[in-house]
């Protein structure tokens, strides 16, 4: 299998030394990080309702005084791999009505989004070792508006825009401070810690900083229980002294601080339940301590399992306060070699990013890069879920089917995670979801190849695959069902960690592939009802795309057969028969797999193109693929939407060198062989027989005729492509809706480029016109493929009706490019992420600060959804890397693209 050669550095920079110190097992420099969830109230491991309803069942509100059970959150946080230790911020504007410990937002049934997190924070950047941190958030010098934000979004429509924090007014005049916080290692468990607050208003600003170090709540006795009590360094500095059975004894120097408060990470059962406190120091202690003057709260003895150092600052108009801290092993001198150390750890970060940045990428192009990164790398987070466990608490024996099977997740029994994984985001999607990760896997390759390899893992170990083959989809649900993305995302990560160390990773392959053949065999058995090798069964991932919620298809009469879902599952079969050619070129046992991966893509192919027993997916005289309800009665419909689900058969392609030809010649001739028997195949599948250019093969599901028809739908302004990528939905449908009617109630479906009107999935995202980098990402992949097979000479116009013919590797850059455009200035010195937010457009100190949102307004490219799930919109940095590390010579050389 070729790879594609991602230019190395001349030399090991100091960052790329900790890594491969980390991979080798030498020194833990990944020991540390920001591991800490920014909400874990409202989740599901944390939910002991009997209904279900986690955000009600563990509120905001109750979170300051409840203990959680499962993991810990916090402002700016950062743990060891495991959370026993943690630090955070706690802030006090002195008008607050609570402690600002954690970030706010709307549960799921408070805003016509829903869970939106009403804050401005952002990551600003990271190294993969986490050797240096920095991060900014925008607190408010006047009252934070709890109520105001609730009420004012609940009594919102889906028509109108969310009420965001902004909106409240509480920035105007400045009235605000930047609280900035940089962290960076001395060594793996020596942490320094600078806080540095900046009052942006005209006025001086009164703020209590509380750095805050705590236990996560793992013990059962005094026998294991940790503690952390007050102690003296060096010249009589506070220190806050912490000691773990397991971790050791770390010590928290505290420059400066005024006091150090301490009291017990236990729950307030008082203020919650009105039941009596097993201790008088509780979780929410510090709040009554600052807030409301009690001195009672903490414990006069100075010690416990929660600890805080308190800073009383005043910060002139337009000034800044700074606040060290130093949380390591040992004593001496922590301060010694603080700025020489901060400052060396960011110029090795500096050095990092500049040699694997390409050097064509100018400033606004590298500042996106590193944020994106940041981002990525911000968005880890230790998870921890043991179900069996989690069900046992709840009174349920999980070996009982008759009552763990009607359990949320009582089918997953084996499943125990403790683990740092790639989330989403750590605000409103505090778990991981497979696909995602997956997506993030391909993203990480550009800075950390092995934690890329080591997630994927994961997602197909024995503590997460199901024993019937399933990939968990997500902690709401890990039964529900995501697009099977893993083993592209494998064939992704193989390739690029190979170009970056000259050493393929093959032991890593095969075990990949002999779990990812369990899942594809689950796939085969679950969800292709028919046994047609047509598939059915929702896909998530896609939420509200469909005329109906797709998992409930039944309801409509009948069964859905997806073009989305048949797509996915082709590529899959591509996908693992590049590795399982890819594993037989060094061991023949794998011939045999080479021969049934084969086999399963033209079987899957042939019956989405030429389904005899009723229409099929491909709609000839449209020029386009639709999904098709098959009715209980017999007869089909194909449900005519202008969406995504329609372009993925487009992405289902993948490429073979001619050696692969040459060493397996039974390919050609199963090919034969099964043409032979489907004399209607050819009409419209490409003939993976025909060399392409240099003589490589291709798996395609469109030959060359028809994919000009779906390009010039896709490339078309009017119905695909915007201005920023391509839209989700085609915008024909703006002015044509698609209409279904059953059982006298109609279904409608019309381009929304912003938020949803539907409450399909809670409402909380929008597939029905918005731009979403993941597929966009997919869909330039595909393109490149198809470039590599065709040559420089294939065109098509672009944009549709411009005149304008470019190749398909033009049109894939324009596409990136487009895509990057999200976040670049314009002519007018805009970002269209932004909108028309004025202040983050043009204020000095919001405007180079990028969000990166769940997904992107279909026709002006602002930031829609989740503000920080950089997870896959992250993927921008990864495919601007490549268009900036490569030319159309040298992809046509290199050969087959993951």
């Amino acid at each position: 299998m070729t790879t594609s050669p991602i230019p190395s550095p001349p030399a090991l920079s100091a960052e790329h030394q900790r890594l491969q110190e980390a991979n080798q097992g030498v020194r833990h420099w990944r020991r540390w990080g920001p591991y800490l969830s920014e909400r874990q109230w409202g989740t599901v491991r944390e939910d002991d309702s009997a209904d279900g309803n986690a955000w009600d069942a563990f509120s905001h509100d109750q979170a300051r005084s409840r203990a959680y059970r499962w993991g810990e959150d916090g402002l700016a946080g950062i743990s060891d791999d495991q959370q026993r230790l943690c630090f955070a911020l706690a802030l006090w504007n002195g008008r607050d009505p609570i402690l600002k410990e954690r970030l706010f937002g709307l549960t799921n049934s408070e805003g016509n989004h829903g869970e939106d997190v009403k804050e401005y924070y952002y990551y600003l950047d990271s190294t993969p070792t986490h050797s240096y941190m920095r991060w900014l958030y925008k607190y408010p010098l006047n009252a934070y508006p709890y109520d105001d934000l609730v009420a004012t979004n609940k009594n919102r429509s889906r028509l109108e825009p969310e009420y965001e924090l902004i909106d409240t007014g509480i920035f105007e005049d400045q009235q605000y401070c930047d609280i900035e916080v940089e962290v960076a290692k001395a060594a793996e468990e020596d942490l320094l810690v600078q806080i540095g607050v900046h009052n942006r208003s005209a006025e001086p600003a009164a703020l209590t900083v509380l750095p805050t170090l705590w236990f996560r709540r793992t013990w059962t006795g005094d026998a294991d229980r940790p503690l952390a009590r007050a102690a003296a360094g060096a010249g009589g500095e506070p220190v806050i002294e912490a000691q773990h059975p397991e971790l050791g004894t770390f010590q928290l120097h505290c420059r400066g601080a005024a006091e150090l408060v301490f009291t017990e990470n236990a729950t307030n059962h008082e203020r919650l339940d009105n039941q009596p406190n097993a201790t008088p120091y509780t979780k929410c202690a510090f709040h009554r301590y600052v807030i409301e003057g009690d001195p009672q709260a903490v414990n006069p003895a100075r010690e416990g399992s929660k600890a805080a150092a308190i800073y009383r600052l005043v910060v002139p108009a337009g000034g800044s306060a700074v606040l060290q801290l130093r949380l390591a092993q040992g004593g001496g001198d922590a301060y010694g070699d603080f700025d020489a150390t901060l400052r060396q750890r960011r110029q090795e970060c500096d050095a990092f990013y500049a040699a694997i940045m390409p050097s064509t990428l100018d400033s606004e192009r590298r500042r996106l890069f590193r944020q994106a990164m940041a981002g990525m790398l911000w968005s880890k987070q230790f998870y921890n879920y043991d179900v069996s466990r989690w069900l046992q608490e709840r009174g349920v024996d999980p070996l009982d089917r008759s009552r763990s099977g009607t359990q949320r997740n009582g089918d997953w029994p084996h499943m125990h995670m403790a683990d740092v994984i790639s989330m989403p985001d750590k605000w409103e999607y505090p778990w991981f979801a497979a696909w995602d990760l997956a997506f993030h896997a391909g993203a990480f390759t550009v800075v950390d190849p092995q934690f890329a390899k080591q997630q994927l893992s994961l997602m197909l170990s024995h503590r997460t695959l199901h024993p019937n083959g399933q990939i968990p989809a997500y902690e709401w649900n890990f039964s529900d069902v995501n697009p099977p993305v893993h083993a592209w995302a494998t064939l992704v990560v193989y390739q690029r960690d190979a170009a970056l160390t000259g050493q393929p990773d093959r032991p890593w392959l095969a075990t990949s592939f002999h779990k990812l053949a369990m899942n594809f065999t689950w796939w085969l058995n679950r969800k292709d009802v028919d046994g047609n090798n047509v598939f059915q069964g929702g896909f998530l991932g896609l939420d509200n795309i469909g005329v109906f919620d797709r998992t409930e298809s039944t309801q409509m009469g009948g069964t859905l057969d997806q073009a989305d879902g048949t797509a996915w599952m082709a590529l899959y079969a591509q996908n693992m028969l590049r590795i399982a050619v890819e594993l037989a070129m060094e061991d023949d046992n794998y011939e045999d797999y080479v021969q049934k991966f084969l086999l399963h893509y033209l079987s899957i192919a042939d019956a989405m193109i030429n389904r005899t027993d009723g229409e099929g997916m491909w709609d000839d005289e449209d020029g386009f693929f639709y999904d098709v309800l098959r009715r209980q009665d017999g007869s089909s419909a194909r449900m005519k939407i202008r969406s995504i689900v329609g372009l993925l058969p487009l992405c289902a392609v993948s490429l073979f060198d001619q050696e692969v030809i040459e060493r397996f010649p039974e390919l050609s001739t199963q090919l034969s062989r099964f043409l032979d028997r489907h004399p209607n195949q050819p009409r419209l599948l490409h003939d993976t027989r025909l060399p392409g250019h240099n003589q490589r093969h291709m798996m395609a599901m469109l030959d060359q005729h028809n994919l000009r028809r779906v390009l010039a739908i896709m490339l078309d302004p009017e119905e695909f492509l915007s201005e920023h990528g391509i839209r989700s939905i085609s915008r024909r449908h703006e002015s044509d809706p698609c209409r279904f009617v059953h059982n006298q109630q109609e279904y409608i479906v019309r381009y929304l480029p912003a938020e949803s009107d539907s409450g399909l999935y809670g409402g909380n995202s929008n597939w029905r016109g918005p731009i979403w980098m993941p597929i966009n990402v997919i869909i330039i992949r595909a393109l490149v493929n198809y470039f590599i097979y065709y040559g420089k000479d294939f065109k098509v116009e672009f944009p549709t009706g411009s005149g304008q013919w470019l190749n398909l590797y033009e049109v894939a850059e324009q596409l990136t490019e487009r895509l990057a455009s999200i976040f670049l200035p314009d002519s007018e010195g805009r970002r269209p992420v932004f909108g028309s937010q004025n202040t983050f457009q043009n204020d000095p100190h919001w405007q180079d600060h990028l969000l990166f949102y769940e997904y992107f307004h279909g026709d002006n490219g602002a930031g829609i959804g989740a503000s920080h799930q950089t997870g896959w919109t992250g993927m921008v940095a990864a495919i601007m890397n490549y268009f900036a590390s490569h030319d159309q010579d040298s992809v046509l050389q290199m050969g087959p693209y993951a």
